[in-house]
């Protein structure tokens, strides 16, 4: 029977993270440029991770299955970024947000790799304003925070209702400057078709040119699955037609576990109408989708 090893250090949950940076084995800058990486998808995780990697002076290939990494599925998040920056004095802390989003994943999610995220959460605000990210602010020019998603303070960045479109303009900002400078080779127009494994580990995929059909071959000392979900692999779901689990079934096929295929984000609209016990928010937005009327449950009267 396989055993999943998710690879996280030893150590208390505090210091495990801190103790791994400190220990692991670091890449001398004149070798950087020798070891090149390949990214498959765009949006806010391939396009931040391609251009953190670039800046580091890593080679890096980004296979883009959209005409434009700015056609990701990325700007569909709306709603804004938690971070523990406690602007509001209230005291936030990495401890209450590790414990906020540990309570909201109700106590399925690997606590020492979200309590990393808590950690570097200050640090992914400030490289987004850096890139250009218009997050509200207040009167006096400080970021504005909201309380988004029952978290006990307010942490929530935002920018109007378009967090997802402004994040992902300035992660494709950062990235097409890589490219610009030659660090990034960019592949829009490409489809994975499988991933190479040498000797037990990932070394590469096998792509599709969209446009002439042709079969390539591409090498990395490194491959990054930035694909997105995969909503669509349900059969109703208001994620876009491409978030349709392909990328991860092929690295699956290939050896890699695949867990809680049911958490994956769907809108209430993607639920059918079954009867009163629905609430009247979902039932309205239903009826909308489908047909132009509002049902209203409780009077069962239609309007048009």
């Amino acid at each position: 029977m396989s055993v999943l090893d998710s690879k996280i250090p030893e150590g208390s949950i505090e210091q495990k993270w801190t103790k791994y940076k400190s220990t692991c084995a670091l890449v001398n800058p004149a070798n950087k440029r020798n070891i090149e990486i390949i990214i498959v998808g765009s949006g806010l995780a391939g396009a931040a991770a391609a251009s953190s990697l670039a800046e580091l002076g890593y080679k890096v290939k980004v296979f883009c299955f959209q005409d434009s990494a700015r056609r990701a599925h990325s700007i569909a998040a709306q709603g804004g970024i938690n971070a523990a920056k406690n602007y509001q004095n209230d005291g936030d802390s990495i401890y209450r947000l590790f414990y906020d989003t540990i309570k909201g994943g109700d106590y399925r999610a690997r606590e020492g790799n979200v309590y990393r995220l808590a950690e570097v959460s200050g640090n992914i605000i400030d490289q987004c304003v850096a890139q250009g990210v218009p997050f509200a602010r207040e009167y006096g020019g400080l970021l504005s925070n909201r309380s988004f998603g029952g978290t006990q303070v307010q942490r929530t960045f935002y920018a109007a209702g378009q967090t997802g479109q402004q994040l992902l303009l300035g992660a494709y900002s950062a990235l097409m400057r890589q490219v610009g400078m030659g660090s990034v080779q960019m592949f829009s127009r490409h489809e994975m078709l499988d991933v190479v494994n040498i000797d037990g580990k990932c070394r590469g995929i096998i792509a599709r040119d969209l446009i002439s059909g042709k079969l390539e071959r591409h090498f990395g000392h490194a491959v990054l699955l930035c694909s997105g979900g995969y909503g669509n692999v349900f059969y109703l779901s208001t994620n876009a037609m491409g978030s349709n689990v392909t990328a991860a079934w092929k690295a699956n096929k290939r050896g890699a576990f695949f867990g809680n295929p049911c958490y994956t984000q769907i809108h209430p609209t993607c639920i059918p109408v079954s009867g009163d016990h629905q609430s009247k928010l979902t039932l309205m937005s239903e009826s909308l989708r489908n047909d132009g009327r509002i049902w209203v449950p409780k009077q069962k009267r239609r309007y048009t």
